[in-house]
């Protein structure tokens, strides 16, 4: 019934709009003049102020007649614009708009100031078509007529009230998120250092940890700091007493976040183990810890966390009425709708809304370890904004990459229009912006978007993960001859917008993605179209000039884009260019140990389809665990390479990933090895890291483990690298198994 509202509601204003162009209208302003008058009330609210003051903006843009802005006590004869709240308002939903003329007058008004600001930039959209694209492309119609339907009458509540889009384009640009009707920061009316992941910043271990190790979870035996004992009296006290001395720092917040830390580490103590299994779920004993926090602050609200391990609603306890449940979306396939592809999470959201009103979901919408990447999930947004208006979420926060990515200011700006209206007609927009934003590139884009979502869809057994890599894709919607197509769309936009340089730097912002995928892809060596090395003019082998003026232009382009980091690992552009740099040289090196078979001594798991020609495929691993490498989990990786032939070298080197926050670690030492039976083996010598773990260390980074030596004869090489063991008590994965990611040995 709710969506049928929506819909009718949406439909009636297109009706209203599509009659003006049957029947005389009401004429706002003609010919650089106008007879009206912006009326605001007599003691306008700050929102209230810049409506009148936006509508005689855009309204002198459009027309070139500047209608004056008066107090309603001093309001002329004649025609008037009454921009504000009245008594008209009274008994309106806050969060209500209403546009509605009348005998030759019009009124913007809503439930509250922002509301009033809301229906004044739904005016200039849909009735008199302006566009606000982004912070710095909007368009305006140009009229000498500026002309309304007779009648118009248009009410509108939106299904969701808190909306956020995590994009720096709101973040950085607070009239641009009014214009598209979303927050300036992704926690509003949070206490600032309590927003989410909070228990390590109550109860933190550098203090507590050694004095009262009680405090934390116990796992197997051992208390361990990932997450606090939540029946623990002690550890209640403390967390109030924090929450009560944030919230006096803070008298302006509203709401602090007493919730889990990131890792699914929680405690198993017996208190804690029997209130989860009388409830069915973690959540058990994080709902009953955080009701107690919430009793003890009756005026303010309590956030906290249904993410991973406390997803699941439990049986029998509720929520306080002033306990904010942030229900998380992580694990979802992104490949199709919510609804469709994770029903787990979509049961779970209709469980927590038996428990509750109030729900704020997290969703995501990007890929995590790529910014860049193509990420074909434009399809999903609609019908998963859907299912959460559909279910009573009044609070939607969509986690985009906040810093560019893929498309970054299309997906901005489409996430926000569907918070504000779930119920539109996407495809009408993404043309009007694909059009309006690249202008004649915008066909050509458009092509792009809708043959990468076909191939995805096609291919039913992808998993679209937000922690993927384009390695992952490379069978499938990132083929070689797709990316060749892709590229192929990608030249023609730039030619159809090649005189005008601001459009161009557009499209080749919109192009990095398909630049990075091809980057990628020639890392690789995925067919002779993307490869690495080619035989140069002297013989030897060189960079293919094609991918050096791809490389090139990725570096220019996203310099003055300003685009700094590739994840959210903080892995920079800066630092992805020196290791594809380091590639390269690497790429060109001879390598005796090339496509030569391999024998594993230790088990892999579950990455590179645990194959051991990994190691010698020519293939090069990038920044993710997903990109080419082979991981041992807990264990140590020992290889043994067969060169087919005796032959003299003097260098081995491997090059490994770290990846901390995925507890994947440098080992703590290589060690490389030659025989010439395959039996008994002679140590060369090991290399420690080099960069030994810490609490400070990159969070993203490549090692290359090289060796030189005294030239030596043999046919068998040994590899072996040692396993850490443990992530240390500090990490939040402190007691489980290390994982160690290694690729391409290379033989000099």
């Amino acid at each position: 019934m709710h969506k049928l509202y929506l819909f009718l509601l949406c439909c009636s204003l297109a009706f209203i709009l599509n009659a003006s162009n049957q029947a005389p209208g009401i004429v706002l302003a003609e010919n650089g003049s106008s007879s009206y008058q912006i009326v605001t009330p007599d003691e306008p609210a700050d929102e209230e102020q810049r409506a009148a003051a936006e509508l005689q903006h855009y309204l002198e843009k459009m027309s070139r007649a500047k209608l004056p802005i008066v107090r309603n006590a001093e309001k002329q004869e004649g025609p008037a614009i009454f921009v504000g709240r009245s008594t008209e308002s009274e008994g309106m939903d806050e969060h209500q708009i209403r546009i509605r003329e009348e005998d030759g007058g019009l009124m913007i008004t809503g439930g509250n100031p922002r509301s009033v600001l809301n229906a004044t930039y739904t005016f200039l959209e849909d009735v008199l078509d302006c566009r606000f694209y982004s912070p710095d492309s909007e368009k305006v119609p140009q009229l000498s007529k500026v002309e309304i339907p007779k009648g118009l009458n248009y009410d509108y509540t939106p299904p969701i009230t808190t909306r956020t889009v995590h994009s720096q384009l709101y973040y950085d640009n607070h009239s641009f998120a009014d214009k598209r009707k979303v927050t300036y920061e992704a926690f509003p009316t949070y206490v600032p250092e309590a927003r989410v992941h909070t228990f390590h910043r109550f109860v933190p271990e550098s203090i507590y940890y050694e004095s009262h190790p009680e405090f934390y979870a116990l796992r197997d035996g051992r208390r361990i700091p990932t997450q606090l004992c939540l029946t623990n009296p002690d550890v209640l006290q403390l967390v109030k007493d924090t929450v009560a001395v944030l919230l006096e720092q803070h008298p302006e917040a509203e709401v602090i976040s007493v919730s889990q830390d990131d890792n699914q580490q929680h405690c198993q103590c017996d208190n804690c183990a029997a209130i989860d299994k009388r409830e069915g779920a973690a959540s058990g004993s994080m709902i009953a810890f955080v009701n107690e926090v919430a009793a003890a602050f009756p005026d303010k609200t309590i956030s906290t966390l249904a993410y991973q391990y406390t997803r699941k609603a439990p049986l029998h306890l509720k929520p306080a009425e002033n306990v904010l449940i942030t229900l998380c979306s992580i694990e979802c396939d992104r490949s199709a709708p919510i609804a469709q592809n994770c029903r787990e999470f979509a049961q779970d959201l209709i469980d927590w809304g038996k428990k509750t009103d109030n729900v704020r979901i997290w969703d995501y919408t990007t890929q995590f370890t790529n910014f860049l990447a193509p990420f074909p999930n434009l399809r999903t947004l609609q019908p998963n904004i859907q299912l959460f208006a559909e279910n009573n979420a009044k609070w939607v926060f969509e986690q985009h990459s906040h810093q560019p990515s893929e498309l970054f200011e299309l997906r901005s700006y489409l996430t926000a229009r569907l918070l504000w209206n779930p119920n539109l007609n996407v495809d009408t927009v993404m043309e009007d912006f694909l059009n309006g934003y690249y202008e004649e590139a915008g066909p050509y884009i458009g092509k792009y978007i809708t043959t990468v979502h076909d191939a995805l869809e096609a291919d039913t057994a992808f998993f679209l993960f937000l922690y993927g890599d384009p390695s992952q894709a490379f069978g499938s919607f990132l083929k070689p001859g797709l990316l060749q197509q892709y590229d192929s769309w990608m030249d023609e936009a730039e030619q159809a917008v090649a005189g005008k340089p601001e459009v161009l730097d557009r499209v080749k912002r919109a192009r990095l993605s398909i630049d990075y995928a091809i980057l990628e892809a020639s890392r690789q060596q995925r067919s002779e179209a993307f490869s690495l090395v080619e035989k140069g003019p002297d013989g030897n082998p060189a960079t293919p000039e094609k991918l050096r003026r791809r490389l090139d232009h990725f570096r220019e382009v996203a310099a003055q884009a300003g685009i700094i980091n590739m994840n959210e690992m903080r892995y920079s552009v800066e630092e992805y260019l020196q290791s594809y740099e380091f590639t390269l040289e690497r790429a060109k090196q001879p390598n005796y140990a090339l496509n030569r078979p391999v024998t594993l001594l230790e088990k892999p798991k579950k990455y590179a389809d645990e194959n051991p020609q990994v190691l010698t495929d020519g293939a090069l691993g990038g920044s993710s665990f997903y990109a080419n490498w082979l991981g041992f989990e807990g264990n140590d990786l020992e290889a043994v390479i067969d060169l087919e032939e005796a032959m003299e070298f003097s260098e081995i080197s491997s090059a490994f990933l770290q990846v901390v926050n995925h507890i994947v670690f440098f080992p703590e030492k290589v060690s490389y090895y030659y025989s010439v039976d395959g039996k008994d083996f002679v140590l060369l010598g090991p290399i420690p890291n080099a960069r030994p773990l810490e609490r400070a260390s990159k969070v993203n980074d490549i090692q290359n483990f090289s060796l030189s030596f005294d030239p030596v004869k043999g046919r068998y090489i040994k590899v072996k690298a040692e396993n850490l063991g443990l992530a240390p008590i500090w990490h939040h994965g402190a007691g489980l198994p290390a994982w160690i990611f290694v690729d391409e040995v290379m033989v000099r």
